[in-house]
């Protein structure tokens, strides 16, 4: 499947399932299956960071949706979620971003608490008085339970010795007890049941009758504070937790401050040891910067804090048994295998399958056909073979090994590295994942053309590669299963459509290695048109802005193929247009770095097209190096960033001016 289809694939899932979670209180999914998901988008933005999106699930907190029964409230200063971390390398490679950010020799002191699963709530203080409460939301804005709030044993109604405006962080959850007794009591009276003590604390916590969420129990522990920390005088996470508990708030009593990475995974197992011992459900540990000094000078990514990371407890494990190795062929000829499992309920999903990496990978299991394996959620995420059972292996069992031809086309298979790959260009699988590429939305979005088409029109012999797509008939179409007249006509219309998508869609399209629809963008407004880029050196490739030499050696080499060039003839005779659509109108802005943060009027990717065709470059993240940050409605840590680094922040009325006055420089 195409990477960037199967990116939008799981936004969508996503934010249905952020939807069902923080809104409805009803998940479809379990905690691990949805970090599962949240992984797979992770790994594929940061292999691809062109598939980043500003709304992406990986960049917000929680659900953008809000359509309850509660009014809505902005929180002064936005609430974070927190990147996880499964082990103790990642604490480490945590504590080196942490030195590299911080230009300092670690290690650092750390406090520790554990992650309470429940719901995160955000209260605000008036001259001591608890004037309101919310939920989280999505960061920015949460959902007013004020008078639910006021129910829950452990809040402060009034507070002595605080600033005039504080805001105060923690988690509302339901003790286990009182988790027990509530579904027993909800099952002796028919109705549904919770399906753990996070959904029960959130779902008592959104009744619209405060008096039912004063019956079911629920607790609150604080761990921080938004608005007001400066007047407060603390200095770290500890002296902070001192300080709430001082004033009448419930503070986890575990926590503890450590020092180093190595301590911290110390201090981890133990807590790890004692979980169950909880009067509360805990998946993990947090860890986070001691120092208040250091956490500013760190600040924040759009989702989360880089001084601080969940520390996740480990996944459930489970035995199964491989009832078939299969190997498939992906777009770039990489053979990957795949085993077939016994299917096993695992973290609340069903695991029926588990990939199997590279041959090294089957060899070091010594995998047989049968075996009985240990499957675990690495991560807590994606399934994954612990290790094999040999005294279990059936008698005669044969050792899996990787096929020496493709599985598709026969072809015998290279290796590079560990990874098998098929040289065929005509390999149907190639051709089969490429042309679905080639027609997926950021590319030449030709819609009505899915898998099951394509896989049709390679098997008829109609298409060989996408090129084939503009030879394709009426009749042709109107002859396959299941593809009345209309549709024949849409899909036609469609593939017309494309031939003028320009440049900056088709250099997406080809598929090139590294190349993804943002630098796809900064080739054809260099260079204009596909035969010049063709025609350009690794060294002329090389001098363009975002191209490293790796990727300029892979653009090169990619179009200097034999099979590709012959695509590309192919395209060229069909009328597919190789020019840039939107083409360089001067350098007015040339040198100039600008940063788009918040709800602005227009989409952001027009925005971008407008300043990249003045010659500016539009970066995602706000630096000493940028300009402008152009801000609009709900601006956060951008926009903060910005004034920390006393960068000029404009207005959209501001950026309309900027670009007034360097029109007259504008060829």
């Amino acid at each position: 499947m195409d990477v960037a289809q199967r990116a939008l694939e799981l936004r969508e899932e996503l934010r249905y399932h952020n939807y069902r979670y923080h809104v409805l209180d009803d998940p479809q999914i379990s905690d691990a299956e949805y970090d599962r998901l949240l992984h797979q988008l992770k790994a594929l933005e940061a292999q691809y960071p062109e598939l980043v999106r500003p709304d992406s699930p990986t960049q917000e907190v929680g659900s953008r949706q809000l359509e309850t029964t509660f009014g809505a409230i902005t929180h002064p200063t936005p609430l974070y979620s927190l990147d996880n971390a499964f082990g103790p390398e990642d604490i480490r490679l945590f504590e080196e971003r942490i030195a590299r950010g911080l230009g300092q020799e670690p290690p650092f002191s750390y406090a520790l608490e554990y992650k309470i699963d429940g719901l995160s709530v955000n209260l605000c203080y008036q001259e001591g008085r608890l004037v309101w409460g919310a939920t989280r939301g999505n960061g920015r804005v949460g959902e007013d339970v004020t008078l639910n709030l006021l129910a829950v044993q452990g809040i402060p109604h009034r507070l002595l010795g605080v600033p005039e405006r504080l805001e105060v962080r923690g988690e509302v959850y339901l003790p286990i007890e009182a988790f027990i007794k509530l579904n027993t009591d909800l099952e002796e009276a028919g109705e549904k049941l919770f399906k753990n003590p996070r959904n029960a604390a959130a779902g008592s916590l959104r009744q619209k009758d405060p008096r039912i969420t004063a019956g079911r129990g629920l607790k609150a522990l604080l761990y921080g504070i938004g608005s007001g920390l400066a007047e407060t005088a603390v200095r770290t996470q500890s002296e902070l937790l001192d300080y709430l508990q001082a004033r009448g708030f419930p503070v986890e009593g575990h926590h503890r401050s450590v020092r180093g990475a190595d301590a911290v995974e110390a201090a981890y197992q133990q807590m790890l040891s004692r979980r169950r011992e909880l009067p509360f459900e805990a998946d993990g540990v947090t860890v986070k910067l001691e120092e208040f000094g250091l956490q500013r000078d760190l600040g924040f990514t759009a989702k989360s804090p880089r001084f601080a990371i969940a520390y996740k407890f480990p996944a459930e494990e489970k035995l199964t048994r491989v009832l078939n190795v299969v190997f498939s062929v992906g777009r770039t000829g990489r053979v990957t295998p795949t085993a077939e499992l016994e299917p096993i309920n695992l973290e609340g999903s069903t695991v029926a399958r588990v990939v199997l990496h590279n041959e090294s990978y089957i060899e070091e299991l010594d995998l047989h056909y049968g075996d009985q394996v240990l499957i675990h959620k690495s991560g807590g995420v994606i399934p994954e073979v612990l290790r094999v059972v040999p005294e279990a292996r059936p008698q005669g069992a044969q050792k899996v090994v990787y096929p020496e031809n493709c599985p598709t086309c026969a072809t015998p298979l290279l290796l590079e590295g560990k990874i098998h790959i098929c040289p065929n260009p005509l390999c149907p699988a190639k051709a089969y994942e490429a042309v679905l590429h080639y027609a997926s939305r950021r590319a030449m979005d030709i819609q009505g053309l899915g898998d099951k088409l394509v896989a049709q029109l390679l098997a008829e012999g109609l298409i060989r590669d996408a090129s084939d797509l503009y030879r394709l008939s009426r009749e042709q179409l109107v002859g396959l299963e299941r593809l009345g007249e209309k549709s024949a006509d849409n899909l036609l219309a469609q593939i017309e459509a494309s031939k003028s998508r320009g440049l900056e869609r088709l250099l997406f399209a080809l598929g090139i290695r590294q190349v993804g629809d943002s630098l796809s963008r900064v080739l054809a407004r260099r260079f204009g048109h596909l035969d010049k880029i063709v025609a350009a050196s690794v060294e002329e490739l090389d001098e363009v802005e975002d191209v490293a030499e790796v990727t300029a050696q892979s653009i090169h080499s990619a179009l200097h193929q034999e099979a590709m060039q012959a695509f590309i003839e192919g395209l060229r005779q069909a009328g597919v247009s190789l020019e840039a659509q939107h083409k360089p109108r001067g350098d007015a802005l040339k040198g100039l770095t600008f940063v788009l943060t918040g709800e602005l009027s227009r989409p952001r990717e027009e925005i971008s097209r407008e300043l990249e065709a003045l010659g500016a470059k539009v970066s995602g993240s706000v630096s000493k190096k940028t300009s402008y940050v152009v801000a609009g409605a709900g601006a956060g840590s951008k926009l903060q960033k910005a004034q920390e680094l006393k960068v000029a922040v404009l207005d959209e009325k501001g950026l309309a001016d900027l670009l007034s006055q360097k029109a007259t420089t504008t060829p």
